[in-house]
This record gives C-alpha cells, sequence and structure tokens, in this order.
C-alpha cells in the first residue's frame, strides 16, 4: 500500500501543496518539448517529401551548430557567420540530392534509410576533421540572443524563467507555424505533398524530383541550425547534442511520422512528461527517468495505434 500511495498519490499532493514548482518544472518541460518538435519537423518535411526517414537528421543539428561557431572562432563575425553556415547548409542539401538521393531513386526504403546512416557517420567524421571534439560554447551574445532570468512571483512562490528559453520557444513557434503554412499555402509546399504521395504521379505532372528534394533537405538544414543554436544556446555545442536530437525518434512515434500537429503535440507530451516524471517519480526509481521515460511513451503509443495520434492510418486490401 505505502508503494502505491508513493506511485498515484504523492506525487499530486507534492503538486498541490508546492504549485510554483508545478508550473516551473511545466515551463521547463515545454521548452523542451518545443525544441523537440523543432528537431521533429526536420524528420517529418523529408519522410513527407522523399518517404525517407531521415537518420542523419540529429548529426545535421550538430554540424549545422558547429560550422556556426566554428567560423565566428575564426574571426567571421557572428551575423556574417550564420549566412554562410545558411549557405553550407545549402551546399549539403545539393550534395546529398546529387551524390546519395538521384543514384538511389526508385530503390527499396532501407537502401534509402541505410544511405542516412552512412550519411550520419560522413558527417560525424567531417566535422571531426575541421571542428575536433571538443565541446564549444554557442555566441549567444554575438547573435544577440537575450540572457539572464525573468522572475515572477506566482502561486505563493517564485517561478523563473530563463530568457534564452523564451526567445527558443518564440522562434520554434514561429519556425513551426511557418512550415505549416508553407506545406499548406504555397505551390512549392503542394509539390512537396504530391512528391510524398507518388514519385510517378509527381513527375507526369512535371514536378522536378531533384528540385523539390534540394528544396526539402535545405529546408531541413535551415531547422537543424535553428535548433542547433538553441539547443547550444542552453547548453554547449558538442557532438552530445546528436543524442538529445534523437529523442525526436519518440515525438516522432507519438504525433506520427507525416504529421507537422503531430510532431507539436508529440514534442509537448514527451518534454512536459519527461519532466514531471524525472521531478515527481524520478526519486522513486533512484532519478534518471528522463533518459528512458519518452522511449517507454512511445512504446506504448505503438502498441495501442501503429501509426502515431496525428499518423495517416494505413489499409492494404488483399
Amino acid at each position: 500500500m505505502d508503494l502505491l500511495y508513493k506511485i498515484f498519490i504523492d506525487p499530486f499532493v507534492q503538486m498541490g501543496a508546492a504549485p510554483d514548482l508545478l508550473v516551473q518544472t511545466i515551463w521547463e518541460g515545454l521548452v523542451a518539448g518545443v525544441l523537440y518538435s523543432l528537431i521533429a519537423l526536420g524528420f517529418v518535411l523529408i519522410f513527407k517529401a522523399s518517404g525517407v526517414f531521415n537518420f542523419a537528421q540529429g548529426i545535421m543539428v550538430v554540424f549545422a551548430a558547429l560550422t556556426l561557431v566554428g567560423l565566428t572562432e575564426k574571426g567571421v563575425p557572428a551575423y556574417l557567420a550564420l549566412v554562410l553556415t545558411i549557405g553550407v547548409m545549402f551546399l549539403l542539401a545539393v550534395g546529398i540530392e546529387r551524390i546519395v538521393l538521384r543514384p538511389l531513386v526508385n530503390q527499396p526504403d532501407i537502401i534509402l534509410f541505410m544511405a542516412t546512416f552512412g550519411l550520419t557517420y560522413f558527417l560525424i567524421g567531417l566535422g571531426e576533421m575541421i571542428f575536433g571534439g571538443s565541446p564549444k560554447q554557442m555566441v549567444t551574445a554575438e547573435l544577440g540572443l537575450p540572457r539572464g532570468a525573468v522572475d515572477v512571483n506566482m502561486l505563493g512562490g517564485m517561478v523563473s524563467f530563463q530568457k534564452i528559453d523564451i526567445a527558443a520557444a518564440l522562434l520554434a513557434s514561429v519556425a513551426v507555424a511557418a512550415l505549416a503554412v508553407f506545406f499548406q499555402k504555397t505551390r512549392i509546399g503542394r509539390a512537396l505533398r504530391a512528391v510524398a504521395d507518388s514519385h510517378k504521379a509527381a513527375l507526369s505532372v512535371g514536378i522536378s524530383l531533384n528540385q523539390i528534394w534540394v528544396i526539402v533537405w535545405f529546408t531541413a538544414g535551415i531547422v537543424a541550425l535553428a535548433t542547433g543554436i538553441m539547443w547550444g544556446a542552453r547548453s554547449e555545442v558538442s557532438f552530445a547534442l546528436e543524442i538529445i536530437a534523437l529523442k525526436a525518434l519518440p515525438v516522432l512515434i507519438l504525433g506520427g511520422l507525416t504529421s507537422i500537429p503531430g510532431a507539436i503535440v508529440g514534442g509537448l507530451i514527451i518534454g512536459i512528461g519527461e519532466k514531471l516524471g524525472e521531478f515527481y517519480w524520478g526519486p522513486l526509481v533512484g532519478g534518471g527517468i528522463e533518459s528512458w521515460l519518452a522511449y517507454f511513451i512511445a512504446l506504448g503509443v505503438l502498441m495501442i495505434r501503429p501509426e502515431g495520434l496525428f499518423g495517416d492510418k494505413i489499409i492494404e486490401r488483399i
């Protein structure tokens, strides 16, 4: 009975006794969840346009952030380095389309998936060769990103909102909204959806797969850069960020591989859920819930709804 009380009752008693701590925990989970959503959007963009699950999206986050920081270390002004990094991500998109995707058109999905594995380790090696393997500090001040915190008295206590977290949440929200409009309202967005439905049908109406793939990989690269800047500003820029980026996988499973709203909702559920789990239930198992809870939630969703909460249900007729 004592164990059941600690699991099912005591955490909620703690929430009611210290609502300010509950708000603080939810806020930190919200920020993490929004950034998870931003990473997941990179996966969704590429999968919707090409049917390829891009395992390299995580290392693209790291590579973009390292490029930005590396250029500033060479004396390039921060905003010029930002523009040059965007150019690097465009060249990377062109290179991936020419060298990886174009020769593998109409190959089985598993072949394309394995190609993104190879791309992952290529970018890891290239990044370590050019920038080294030591962690680096994001150029937060040079980019004009806010520092410090805003402390608010509420619910009988003090809740602290880091300014960089507020900026990250706003940037991610704007990016998510812009991508949603881009997919639904623009000609290129409609072309991307057409390519996702059928490559052959898209080619038959004059849509260039090569151009579409460059656009979508470049867009995913911009998303990766924005994510790398914000995650790097909250911690540091290192190859450990790739592990954080892989938290997008349970977000995708939860929300659905082809759904932009699913990426948003899934990210928020995972971010808030793991923070609440770590703070209130973590002491029961000695901590560390935050490292595995997201995958546990994703496994539960797979067993009930394999296509995710917002994914398209696949119906095969025999």
